[in-house]
């Protein structure tokens, strides 16, 4: 019988453990995390569950673990993957006590990225929301719905979702210099221009992103400090998906089969 824990998949490095590593390792294909294993999927779509799109560490089957136990959350989480278009990967206008500069979705038109949409029950959404900050009036995340065919989610049978939720930055994202949103390039390298570009940074966090990630971890205020320098440095530019932060399209709500949509 095949090895299906994380472990054997290579999946099992944690970001909040090991910020460098911050997203985590990806699964190549679409799973069942169930536990410390990820097992196949018979099908694409959960009709009592929140489709959620994850374009950082939540497509990490360790991290989603990882965040599961901490509430005692055992139940099983679909993860599938997903051809999304119109949405990419940009880089967080914020410093994250868990050590990293995290993800955060963009606005990507005419691109197609591979990403993958979690399947969330309620106790899990609630799990997920608070771990990105939503429930708090000031968090750095706040869960909008993306309708089609603004951003289109194609499952593995071809099929595809009439919207789903992301996590979007109510910060904005960092530019790469001409306005745009600039791509992750992973974190280590991230962590290595911004430090060596931003003097400033330098004197808080140290000149490595070995620095960075313990003294980050250490110091919640340091953090905060951080983020407001990124700003006030004119690093930060809009995600393009801030139309979707709307009093009735963001926050809390929106769970269970209400927001889990049908194949289209």
């Amino acid at each position: 019988m095949e090895d299906r824990t994380l472990r054997a998949l290579g999946l099992d490095v944690v970001p909040r453990e090991h910020p460098l590593e911050y997203p985590g390792s990806w699964p190549r294909e679409s799973g069942l995390l169930e536990g410390d294993r990820l097992l196949p999927l018979d099908r694409w779509v959960f009709e009592d569950r929140t489709p959620v799109v994850s374009v950082g560490s939540n497509a990490c089957p360790a991290q989603l673990r990882h965040k599961m136990a901490e509430s005692g959350i055992v139940t099983p989480l679909p993860m599938v993957r997903a051809r999304v278009a119109g949405l990419g990967i940009g880089v967080s206008a914020h410093v994250s006590r868990a050590g990293y500069v995290a993800n955060a979705p963009v606005v990507t038109p005419g691109r197609v990225s591979e990403l993958f949409v979690i399947w969330l029950d309620a106790r899990q959404l609630a799990v997920i929301d608070a771990s990105e900050g939503v429930p708090l009036p000031h968090g750095n995340f706040r869960r909008v719905r993306l309708p089609a065919p603004d951003v289109r989610i194609e499952l593995p049978d071809g099929s595809s979702l009439p919207g789903a939720y992301a996590y979007v930055n109510r910060r904005g994202v960092l530019h790469d210099g001409t306005g745009a949103p600039r791509t992750h390039p992973g974190q280590r390298p991230l962590l290595s221009d911004l430090l060596a570009t931003l003097p400033r940074l330098r004197a808080l966090f140290g000149t490595t992103p070995e620095e960075f990630c313990v003294r980050a971890r250490a110091d919640r205020a340091l953090c905060e400090q951080g983020t407001r320098l990124l700003a006030e440095e004119g690093w930060v530019t809009a995600s393009g998906l801030e139309r979707y932060m709307t009093a009735a399209g963001a926050g809390s709500h929106g769970t269970g089969a209400e927001a889990g949509p049908p194949r289209a």
